[in-house]
């Protein structure tokens, strides 16, 4: 038996908790498909966690599945190109939305009023860094989330076509 608290004693314990991450995940898409349903009523306006947030729909194509998935994310600006940051929440891997644009770049963008076709660009370097502190200055929390984890978080710019 480990002595190690963050790992399950049993096999019943280790299913338990695959069941939770499972329940956090389900419960997550079903947020995110509220958000979504609630957007596009009503213009791109939406409660909870978004409400006051400027919020966009993205839509990827699976890099595996090869199917539409649609993710309400918060974006800024940089001109007129829309920036969207993979942070997950400073977690040590990339959203999945960011490896369906690294593999098919792209994506739709919906926000209140408008909604085009673009292909998604992933900047680096000093750009990037350029982008990314300029977006964290309009949103602390995403360097905060930069310091969370190891990973360089990526950037990611729509243009509009």
């Amino acid at each position: 038996m480990s002595s190690d608290p963050d790992q399950p004693t049993s096999l019943n314990e280790a299913h338990a908790r695959n069941a939770s991450v499972r329940v956090t995940l389900e419960g997550m898409l079903a947020i995110n498909a509220n958000v979504i349903e609630e957007f596009r009523a009503n213009g791109g306006k939406v409660s909870g966690m978004f409400a006051n947030e400027p919020l966009l729909l993205l839509t990827t194509t699976g890099a595996k599945s090869g199917q539409k998935r649609t993710n309400p994310l918060v974006h800024t600006t940089d001109g007129d190109r829309v920036v969207i940051i993979a942070s997950f929440g400073g977690a040590p891997t990339h959203p999945a939305w960011f490896l369906n644009i690294r593999a098919n770049p792209e994506v739709t963008i919906e926000l209140p009023g408008e909604s085009f076709t673009s292909k998604a660009v992933i900047p680096e370097g000093e750009e990037r860094q350029r982008i990314y502190d300029q977006h964290a200055a309009q949103m602390p929390r995403f360097a905060d989330y930069q310091a969370m984890t190891a990973r360089e978080i990526p950037v990611v710019v729509i243009p509009r076509r």
